[in-house]
């Protein structure tokens, strides 16, 4: 059985890839109840303040624990939730065979537009990215320690179907900054699940793994290319202007790196469904347009 702590986007693109070869998926969810009614998979609740029984007697039952639940940064529930709950429990279910803890290669900090891999140092420029670095070295600790087979995944930017540069220009929201020589490293969220698949086929416990695409780029050529697929003006481009935009912006402009793959190739054979942007922004507009 599959338990997902943490049931947001790319938690279900893994569910329905555990889903379509038969296998039992459990996802937490804060507020159970408008979750059941959306799709088959089963739900228990789990939070800062919930009950623990129900929660613990899925991790009784679970061989594979996706974690997604970023680290909280609010004074009720100050970071990692599910190791400050369930790290005993976690520790004590010796039939778990795989937890895949999802990070960010923001723990890499900016680099200038150099390349970083696995073995480059952590340099968290913003206390998101390091909260993230302190919950990757506790979930560590919990492999190390108490012998959790426990995998990091540090994520590039993600993007998908209804949560792409498309779908962005389709609601209006969609902007073109330009900021010299920044560029971004993306990935595909079928190509997560296909990543946290083949390491849950092949665990190696303590491993960490960089996933991203192969094709840096700038976010404002991003959104040129997908205005071009539509067939519409791409929006004008902006200076960069840090006042214009919002916090969570202004830290993704402050960085910019390029993040290299090799290992998840090399060592978890991964083929990437969508090796950059353009084929992924391609088949996100082709199954619109086959679903509409």
């Amino acid at each position: 059985m599959l338990l997902c702590l943490g049931f947001g986007y790319t938690a279900r693109s893994l569910a329905a890839r555990w889903r379509a070869r038969g296998e039992h998926v459990v996802g937490t969810s804060q507020d159970v109840a408008p979750e059941r009614a959306r799709d088959a998979i089963a739900r228990v609740a789990f939070g800062a303040a919930s009950p623990l029984g129900e929660i613990e007697r899925a991790l009784e039952r679970a061989t594979h624990v996706l974690v997604s639940i970023p680290p909280g940064e609010a004074r009720e529930a100050p970071g990692d939730v599910a190791l400050a709950r369930l790290a005993p429990a976690i520790a004590a279910a010796h039939h778990i065979v795989w937890l895949g803890y999802l990070s960010t290669t923001g723990v890499y900090g900016d680099r200038g537009g150099g390349w970083v891999d696995e073995t480059s140092a952590r340099r968290p420029g913003n206390a998101r990215s390091r909260r993230r670095a302190a919950a990757e070295d506790d979930w560590l600790a919990l492999w190390r320690d108490r012998g959790v087979p426990v995998h990091l995944f540090r994520l590039a930017g993600i993007y998908g179907p209804g949560r792409s540069a498309i779908d962005q220009l389709r609601a209006g929201t969609a902007r073109r900054i330009d900021k010299p020589g920044q560029v971004f490293s993306r990935i595909h969220v079928d190509d997560i699940a296909a990543v946290l698949a083949a390491s849950a086929a092949r665990p190696r416990p303590g491993a960490i793994y960089n996933v991203a695409d192969d094709l840096p780029a700038p976010a404002h050529e991003v959104v040129a290319h997908a205005a071009a697929l539509l067939g519409i003006p791409a929006p004008p481009l902006e200076p960069y202007d840090p006042e214009r935009l919002s916090p969570m912006a202004r830290e993704f402009y402050a960085e910019t790196r390029r993040v290299r793959n090799a290992r998840i190739k090399q060592e978890l054979g991964v083929a990437l469904r969508y090796p950059d942007y353009k084929t992924g922004l391609a088949a996100i507009l082709a199954a619109g347009a086959a679903a509409g």
